[in-house]
């Protein structure tokens, strides 16, 4: 590892976050969305990341040697959630009612988001804690050579 890999980590850490604060407010803001371009309600959104692989000869032959070498995360994708259902509310007045009244509403749940949020909020912050670390750590390596 060179001497900024914690910060290369804990950035990408910062950038996944940020992301998956963006795609929760999307999901609040899209609580009540009937119509959608594809047709239909919109469907609840999710951030799926995954471990970054390090491909250098010295990262493989540290792995081999049993040493840690990992290089942070990375977003895989953003899928739909199409396992949870849809609400179905009986709404006979609306312009999305079916012939039998009802309206299919997104299968965003708030309070799920809220401690989706609140995750990301807290993940966001420990980056932020470990960058800020590794960044006391350099500081304090230079006054040593000062000195």
């Amino acid at each position: 590892m060179n001497l900024f890999s914690s910060m290369d980590i804990s950035t990408s850490g910062l950038t996944a976050e940020r992301l998956r604060m963006d795609i929760i407010a999307q999901n609040i803001a899209n609580v009540n969305t009937t119509r959608t371009v594809q047709g239909g309600p919109y469907r609840r959104k999710l951030v799926v990341l995954k471990e970054i692989q390090p491909d250098s000869f010295e990262s493989i032959l540290d792995k081999v040697k049993g040493k840690y070498s990992g290089k942070g995360v990375e977003v895989v994708q953003i899928a739909e959630d199409d396992q949870t259902p849809l609400r179905e509310v009986y709404d006979p007045g609306h312009p999305d009612a079916d012939q039998n009244g009802y309206v299919e509403y997104p299968n965003v749940n708030i309070v799920s988001e809220m401690v989706d949020m609140i995750s990301a909020t807290r993940a966001y912050e420990a980056n932020v804690t470990a960058f800020n670390a590794s960044k006391a750590m350099f500081q304090k390596s230079l006054e040593i050579g000062r000195g």
